[in-house]
């Protein structure tokens, strides 16, 4: 017999199904050599820290256990919602336990979903089931047909070949355990605010926080731009100076304007030809989910859920993939794709490009594709359709036999001998593969003018002002999070060289993966700390706090330090260097948030900890504690309004600066402070009226 453990219920039936007939038993089915259970998901996880310590949880946290490194990592069954063991996942593992070392089970084989997550699961499972070695095999299944299942089970490798995938995987753990464990506790600690404190949460919130931040302290600069946008036989022709002008040279600005208006305008070239326009590459998951946010204004959560499901029921491949390109090896699979996309009504061929197939551009799974696996009609609900159809329809694009013709124009408007003005457009003659999906459907249409046609112009000054950045969109924060490094530059377009984001990717400079950062995401929206309207994301109350109680505490948690540790998990996924060796680079970053100078209570950047008495109140004489915002009376139950500022522009007040306060009525000279105009300068902090002021020497 052959056991396979499969993640989880859904692909334990589809496993089932390309087997064959199967007898169903309580958790699991058996018949034709083969046993087939699964997990539901994680049934294991890391340990709390108390348990690494020996104390008996009470449920508060303390300074006193952490920072806490294990020697070895431990794992336990998980409990449930209510932080209580789970009858329903106790009862899964003992069978898996006694299925692994039933006498009959001649082998054991891994059916995780194919990825670093789904590698460790079963692993898990089999590592704490299995009492006597018995050789372990790997399911690896690129979709969730029958046929591809069928087709798997004949070619299964043996465990050992996953072994650095797996490594990956419990590296990944590891650290984002040793991140959100410490620094969640360390920061809510210090505040008295849950602050959920990760890997790859606080850079996200941080990107939204530092776009939003520019946008509302945008100051706009107004300018002169000298447009003219008159007819020329019945259409509007709009050419646009490059020269600018301040606004307040507004007079220059017009006898700019009148200058060239002074001048002929002349078309002085044309160049028109036939060209075929490619269409976009096949989608990876973000790219998807770009596509779903920006046309239906679909959140990711939402786009991913959906994926997923159509992948469990065999209808696309597996979803969670950063490639947009297709392995080599998969071509013959393709041909009976397109076989059977062809006979459902739409033109395609198989076409062998390098735009299609690039076995370089693939890390461990190609783009999303349809299956031979298409749904009835009325089987999926409308979104389903949405997101199915948005597959199906950029596969039939990528390999539609219809090419789309355009006409290419370039027109050149010479201004007297002041300026020229190049327009560029073209027009669609033959659409192609236009038909079946949107990318290169917007393009400028250039008016009718051929060379030598005298063009009308009327220039004026118009007033203009420079735009603030804009907002992330589910677009824009998706291509930023793949490749945060490409400064200010789009991600690329549809038919520009990509080489440097796979690079990105393939390298770990990547902030999250394609498989977690949506999860990642929508657990900042749930802890608002950032909110998605339509596809909009902006920062929070709760995210502003988030981050600048951060950057105060000298956390620095930023697109540098994640994608440092990115980049060790491929080291570690490639061999070169070991999952101990990429803990302790996590490790040393920790540590140094714990021993950091500004830490210690005797330094002028130490802002305390939450409930730390600092003095009495002069209004009630009760006693004045540090809070979430800054320092407040005890008594604030019975009405008592005294408080002082924890930040008071932009400069920490820190506890030994509230005590002397409170004990002196006066601080010393405190350097640091921002002004609104952002100058800085230094200030005592005096009471006045039972009020911290500030006091300058004399």
């Amino acid at each position: 017999m052959i056991l396979i453990i499969a993640e989880k219920p859904s692909l334990a039936r589809n496993i089932v199904a390309g087997i064959g007939q199967m007898k169903k038993n309580t958790g699991y089915f058996e018949g034709l050599g083969y046993i087939v259970t699964w997990a539901f998901g994680h049934l294991f996880s890391l340990c709390d820290i108390e348990e690494y310590t020996g104390e008996t949880s009470s449920g508060r946290w303390s300074m006193e256990n952490i920072p806490c490194f294990p020697e070895k990592f431990r794992f336990k069954l998980k409990n449930g919602e209510d932080k209580k063991p789970d009858a329903g996942i106790i009862r899964q593992f003992e069978l898996i336990k006694a299925l692994c070392n039933r006498e009959d089970v001649e082998a054991i084989v891994n059916a995780g979903d194919a990825d670093r997550e789904g590698e460790i699961i079963v692993r898990l499972c089999v590592m704490n089931a299995l009492k006597t070695e018995k050789p372990f095999l790997r399911l690896w299944l690129p979709d969730q047909t029958p046929e591809t299942v069928a087709e798997a089970l004949k070619n299964m490798k043996d465990e050992s070949e996953y072994e650095l995938l797996a490594n990956e995987g419990f590296a990944r753990t590891y650290i984002d355990w040793l991140y959100g464990v410490n620094l969640t506790r360390y920061a809510t600690l210090r505040t008295g605010v849950l602050l959920r404190v990760g890997r790859v949460i606080v850079p996200v919130v941080k990107a939204i926080y530092d776009r939003d931040m520019a946008i509302r302290n945008f100051v706009p600069d107004i300018y002169y731009a000298l447009v003219s946008t008159a007819e020329t036989n019945g259409e509007t022709v709009e050419l646009i100076s490059k020269h600018k002008f301040p606004k307040e040279k507004a007079a220059l600005a017009q006898r700019a304007c009148d200058k060239l208006n002074a001048q002929e305008a002349v078309v002085t070239a044309k160049k028109t030809k036939k060209d075929k326009l490619n269409p976009g590459k096949l989608y990876s998951l973000s790219k998807l989910q770009n596509y779903l946010g920006k046309k239906y204004k679909m959140p990711m959560d939402t786009s991913l859920r959906i994926v997923q499901k159509l992948y469990e029921e065999g209808f696309l491949t597996y979803p969670r993939t950063n490639s947009e390109y297709l392995a080599t090896a998969e071509k013959d699979k393709i041909k009976k794709i397109i076989g059977i996309v062809k006979e459902k009504g739409y033109p395609v061929e198989f076409k062998d490009k390098k735009t299609i197939f690039d076995d370089s551009k693939i890390e461990s799974h190609s783009a999303l594709t349809p299956t031979y696996k298409f749904p009835q009609a009325g089987q999926l609900s409308e979104e389903e359709k949405t997101v199915y159809s948005a597959v199906l329809r950029r596969f039939v694009a990528v390999f539609c036999s219809e090419e789309c013709v355009v006409q290419k124009t370039e027109i050149t408007v010479s201004v007297g001998e002041c300026e020229d003005h190049n327009l560029k457009g073209l027009m669609i003659l033959e659409p192609g593969w236009t038909k079946y999906d949107e990318a290169g459907k917007n393009n400028k249409i250039l008016p009718n003018l051929n060379k030598g046609d005298k063009v009308n112009i009327d220039f004026k000054p118009k007033e203009k002002e420079t735009s603030p950045p804009k907002h992330y969109t589910i677009e824009t924060l998706n291509n930023y999070l793949k490749n945060p490094f490409r400064e200010d530059k789009a991600a690329a377009a549809e038919n520009e060289d990509d080489s440097e984001d796979y690079r990105a990717i393939f390298e770990g400079l990547e902030l999250g993966t394609e498989a977690t950062r949506t999860g990642i995401i929508d657990n900042a929206v749930k802890s608002k700390y950032i909110e998605l309207k339509k596809d909009v994301y902006k920062i929070l109350p709760d995210g502003e706090y988030l981050i600048e109680q951060l950057s105060y505490m000298g956390i620095s948690m930023d697109k540098y330090k994640t994608s440092e540790l990115g980049q060790a998990l491929k080291k570690v996924f490639r061999g070169e260097i070991t999952v101990d060796d990429s803990v302790k680079q996590a490790v040393d970053e920790i540590r140094g948030v714990f021993n950091a100078p500004e830490n210690s209570p005797e330094s002028d950047k130490y802002s305390g900890f939450a409930g730390d008495e600092t003095g009495i109140c002069p209004l009630c004489g009760q006693t004045v504690i540090k809070g979430k915002y800054g320092y407040g009376c005890r008594g604030y139950k019975d009405g008592c309004k005294f408080r002082i500022p924890g930040v008071l522009c932009k400069k920490v007040i820190t506890p030994s600066q509230a005590k002397k306060l409170l004990s002196d009525g006066k601080t010393e000279k405190i350097d640091g402070f921002i002004s609104k105009s952002g100058k800085p300068f230094s200030a005592y902090l005096e009471m006045k009226d039972n009020k911290a002021v500030f006091t300058f020497d004399d």
